[in-house]
């Protein structure tokens, strides 16, 4: 969605975890809409096309969402949001390219699934919803900025990174055996981790945090094995 006028810099400035000043015209960055408890609204991707213009990206299904809460907290700010229409590719190893198809060849849904794993990115409705905090899922790293101002959700993340710990985080792991999506991962019976998604002899899936980097996992109750990467 298109998020413009003279206010649109403050006004994302303050509802989103990246740092939107900070974009020069043409650079983008990604960033989390959150609740005030930190959980995860929305992933975003944010293009700066202008001073006072930006193109806010998000998965198709949590558009209407995403431009509901901007609508929501908008009060007196100058800022027209409206959605737009756009197709996005993502360059393996690069960056996401709009509306205009990049040389190369096309992956399949399966190759590109088994970057998405092997590279660690966390997808919405499997490794990221509303139940997840973001550092868990790794994206304190990628998607928030803690030298910048207010915004909903805060708080909350400070006080997790600098006083608090995460009791799981997202890992890559090598699969012997079957283990679809809420495969659970056992270590001398007891539950360390789920899967939340896999491909032939990968998976990612959410392990505690005190589970050995060379602990051997039992897949719930299928015969196979899986080791952290």
């Amino acid at each position: 969605m298109r998020v413009s006028g003279p206010d649109a810099e403050d006004y994302l400035q303050r509802m989103v975890s990246n740092d939107v000043e900070a974009l020069a015209v043409g650079e983008m960055c990604d960033a989390l809409l959150l609740t005030a408890k930190a959980r995860v609204i929305a992933p975003l991707r944010i293009l700066r096309r202008a001073s006072d213009d930006f193109l806010v990206l998000t998965e198709p299904e949590l558009g209407e969402r995403v431009r509901a809460e901007l609508l929501r907290m908008r009060f007196a700010a100058k800022t027209e949001i409206e959605p737009e229409e756009h197709e996005s590719w993502l360059v393996l190893g690069g960056d996401e390219v709009l509306d205009e198809r990049p040389a190369g060849e096309e992956v399949g849904d399966e190759e590109l699934e088994r970057w998405r794993i092997e590279a660690g990115i966390p997808h919405w409705g499997r490794e990221i919803d509303d139940r997840i905090l973001p550092a868990e899922a790794g994206l304190d790293e990628t998607h928030i900025s803690f030298s910048k101002g207010c915004y909903p959700g805060q708080e909350p993340i400070a006080r997790q990174r600098y006083r608090g710990k995460v009791n799981r985080r997202l890992r890559v792991l090598e699969i012997d055996g079957d283990a679809p999506v809420g495969t659970e991962l056992l270590l001398q019976g007891k539950t360390v981790g789920r899967i939340t998604s896999s491909v032939p002899r990968l998976a990612l899936g959410y392990v505690r945090v005190e589970v050995p980097d060379d602990a051997r996992l039992e897949l719930g109750a299928k015969a196979g094995f899986a080791r952290l990467r």
